[in-house]
Parts: C-alpha cells; sequence; structure tokens
C-alpha cells in the first residue's frame, strides 16, 4: 500500500462555555483526505477556514473542549493506527516524531531560546533518531552548514530557523511530514526554498502535508491539492488539473486574486465558524444564478476529482 495516512469524515469541534452553552465552533467538518508516499497533497483556503485545527488533531494536540469524530488512520509499519482513538501514551511514544514529523508555523518560537540548536538537534536525534544518525549530516540534509547549530534560536534569520525546524522534524525519519504555514512571514525568495525541501523530503518518499495560504507555493510544488473552505473541503484533485481548471468557484476566486491572475478580491467574508450555515456555505458570496450552485452539500467525484455544493463544469 502506498498510502501513508488516510483522514475519513473527520470533523472537529469546539465547544465554547460549559458543555458548549455559549456556542460551538465547527472547525473541521467531515474532512476526508489522503497522504500518499512520495507525494505532496497541499491544503489550501483563506485564514480561519480550519485547515491548522487538522495538524492539531493528527497529532492529539487539541485541547480539552475539543470533540472529534471520524477516523485518521496512519498506515505504519507495525499496524495501522487510528491517530483519533489513539492513547497519548501511543501519540507520545510512537507517533510524534517517530511516524509523523511537524514543520511549525513560526519556528523560532518553537525553540527553546536559552540552548543551541545544536543542542536542541542532538537531543531529538539522541531520544528518537535511528541509531547511527549523525547531526551535522542531517543538519546539511536540511540545508542547514553545521556551523549554524552552534547560534542561539535568537542569533538565526527566519530562514535559518525554518531549516532548523526541517532538521528536527526528519530526526526522528517519519513516514509524513505534516507542514502548517511552514512559509508565513518569510519573503519570496524563502518560502521557494522551503517548498522546494518539501518537494525534496516528498520526491524521498515521504508522504508530506503543506498547509498553507499561498496558492502560488503550493501550485509550484503540490502534487495533489485540496481546498478548504469554512471548515470542509470543497474541491479536491491532482494539483496541475485544479489549478489549470478551477470546478468550484472559491477556486477560482482564490487564483484570481493572485497577481497573476485578475488579483480582484473574492466578495464578502468567510462565515464564522461559530455560524456555518447549513448547505453551500460559500452560497452568500457567489452570484445567485450560478446554474453550477446546489445549494447544498452535495458531494460530486469525477475520476479523481471531487467537488462540493457545487456541479463539475
Amino acid at each position: 500500500m502506498n498510502d501513508a495516512l488516510t483522514i475519513d469524515d473527520l470533523s472537529v469541534r469546539f465547544l465554547l462555555g460549559r458543555k458548549g452553552k455559549a456556542g460551538v465552533v465547527r472547525a473541521a467538518s467531515e474532512v476526508s483526505l489522503t497522504l500518499a508516499r512520495g507525494r505532496m497533497l497541499a491544503l489550501v483556503g483563506e485564514s480561519g477556514c480550519g485547515k491548522s485545527v487538522l495538524t492539531s488533531a493528527l497529532l492529539g494536540l487539541l485541547p480539552a473542549n475539543a470533540q472529534t469524530r471520524g477516523r485518521a488512520v496512519l498506515h505504519a509499519p507495525g499496524g495501522d493506527v487510528d491517530l483519533c482513538t489513539a492513547t497519548e501514551r501511543t501519540l507520545a511514544q510512537h507517533i510524534r516524531g517517530r511516524r509523523i514529523g511537524l514543520v511549525p508555523q513560526s519556528a523560532a518560537g518553537h525553540l527553546t531560546p536559552v540552548r543551541t540548536a545544536r543542542a536542541q538537534l542532538a537531543e531529538t536525534v539522541r531520544l528518537i533518531g535511528p541509531p547511527g544518525t549523525d547531526v551535522d549530516d542531517l543538519a546539511e540534509r536540511a540545508g542547514i552548514d553545521p556551523a549554524v547549530l552552534d547560534r542561539y534560536p535568537h542569533e538565526l534569520s527566519g530562514g535559518m530557523a525554518q531549516r532548523v525546524a526541517f532538521a528536527l522534524a526528519m530526526a526522528g525519519d517519519p513516514d509524513v511530514i505534516l507542514a502548517d504555514e511552514p512559509t508565513t512571514g518569510l519573503d519570496r525568495p524563502l518560502v521557494d526554498r522551503v517548498v522546494g525541501q518539501l518537494a525534496t523530503m516528498a520526491d524521498n518518499g515521504k508522504a508530506v502535508l503543506l498547509i498553507t495560504h499561498d496558492l502560488a507555493a503550493a501550485r509550484r510544488v503540490a502534487d495533489d491539492v485540496a481546498v478548504m473552505y469554512a471548515g470542509r473541503i470543497v474541491e479536491s484533485g491532482p494539483a496541475d488539473e485544479v489549478f489549470a481548471d478551477p470546478w468550484h468557484p472559491y477556486t477560482r476566486g482564490l487564483l484570481d486574486a493572485l497577481p497573476d491572475g485578475t488579483f480582484t478580491p473574492i466578495p464578502g467574508h468567510p462565515p464564522e465558524l461559530t455560524n456555518v450555515p447549513d448547505g453551500c456555505a460559500f452560497c452568500a458570496r457567489v452570484d445567485h444564478d450560478d446554474p453550477t450552485c446546489t445549494g447544498d452539500a452535495t458531494v460530486f467525484t469525477v475520476g479523481e476529482r471531487m467537488i462540493a455544493g457545487h456541479r463539475p463544469c
């Protein structure tokens, strides 16, 4: 089997107030995705649509007021593991770092400020690295001059800190890499370098999930793409097909908003995740004469492509 991770109808809710009496945040709704070894899947959408919640759900890092439903099955050599029902002990000792590596947003903020990058990477290798892992070799594979490891986090540029985060994510030689908005705050040359490193990881057999609102970066390196709106996947498929011929009006709007598109913003605003309408949540932002809109959450599948709430066109 080439699939590394299968997410099936995963929903995440946050209860506000005592037992949700102050409201419920519908952060993710019935999300289904498959990460394959040797491929990069880009999960794209506007900020606040629920993309990053999936990272926390997969790693068991959701807060106490969260409720999850569905399955997220990691296909590991020792047997399948449902990450949604796995115990904290299983996640801590067998999954985080060892089977799933995380490249976080704002990497410098995830490093301990009073220890050098080398000390932190060496400790990670000692705890979870395969026998014989060399810290300097790991650094070089992440694009770091080993001498940089002797610096403290405040002495690292944003790009250097991000490459240290790559080295930490690879320390346990995981099957799956989750990159959660790894290009935030970086200039375009550094963005290109970061996503290029992720593409190299996929080329080396890793299953990579790139969570981003940077469509230009996703379009450059992703093999597959899933478009998220108001907590739901509204379109997915091979990246070259989706970006060349988007079916969903939201996907078209995101691409039109790029500088090399018409540079036209999508009218209106996404719904609050505490008040997501039933059916097609994008209806309020499209031409109501749009013949493709079903008005509900009907899912259409054509070959490898999927579209929700709108008919394929």
